[in-house]
């Protein structure tokens, strides 16, 4: 079956999840992708890749079509063992400006809840508990990772600094001791 994801006026990351998740059906076997920027078509192309899937684009009226082709395995599903945690260490992604860093935390945030299962643990430390807390715009999204089954640790010692202690919203408190034994007993940790 072919399946059409229309993603034309979507920001990153949606393009390449929808893509993702029409690739992922068991029951398709060719995704017509179309995107109206040159990110979003780097980005599908760069899955497809990823995924060893054949593919065609085509340019129209400025909308990229991108058609993919699955054999009739499924693309293999990357393996982070599921012991992958995520240090959050601030409640911007990167450095630069402010406002676009919280635009990135939030992206990357909904993009951890479409990957299904992989991330064990999320730990928030300094300014990232700030992300945990009464206010903030990625609640929805941690709460949707916590449901899938991941752990969220807020630093004690951190939510007491701003005066965030009775205001958190998701998971749990931790402390250094925690937060330690978690990163030494990780698969892989990653340190935004």
């Amino acid at each position: 079956m072919k399946k059409t994801v229309d993603a034309r006026g979507l920001a990153c990351p949606e393009p390449v999840i929808m893509t993702k998740k029409a690739l992922d059906s068991r029951e398709v076997n060719e995704v017509l992708a179309i995107v109206d920027n040159q990110a979003a078509l780097e980005n599908i192309s760069r899955m497809v890749r990823t995924l060893n899937l054949e593919s065609m684009i085509e340019e129209q009226d400025g909308s990229f079509y991108i058609n993919i082709v699955k054999e009739d395995v499924s693309p293999e599903k990357q393996d982070l063992g599921g012991n992958t945690v995520v240090l959050v260490k601030s409640n911007v992604l990167g450095e630069g400006d402010d406002k676009l860093g919280s635009i990135l935390m939030k992206s990357f945030m909904y993009t951890l809840t479409q990957m299904e299962g992989e991330i064990k643990t999320l730990m928030f430390l300094n300014s990232g508990v700030m992300l945990t807390t009464s206010g903030s715009e990625l609640l929805e999204h941690l709460k949707s990772l916590a449901n899938s089954g991941a752990e969220i640790l807020s630093c004690g010692t951190c939510l007491d600094f701003y005066g965030l202690s009775d205001k958190l919203e998701v998971g749990s408190v931790g402390n250094m001791y925690t937060i330690a034994e978690e990163m030494l007993h990780a698969t892989k940790v990653i340190v935004l």
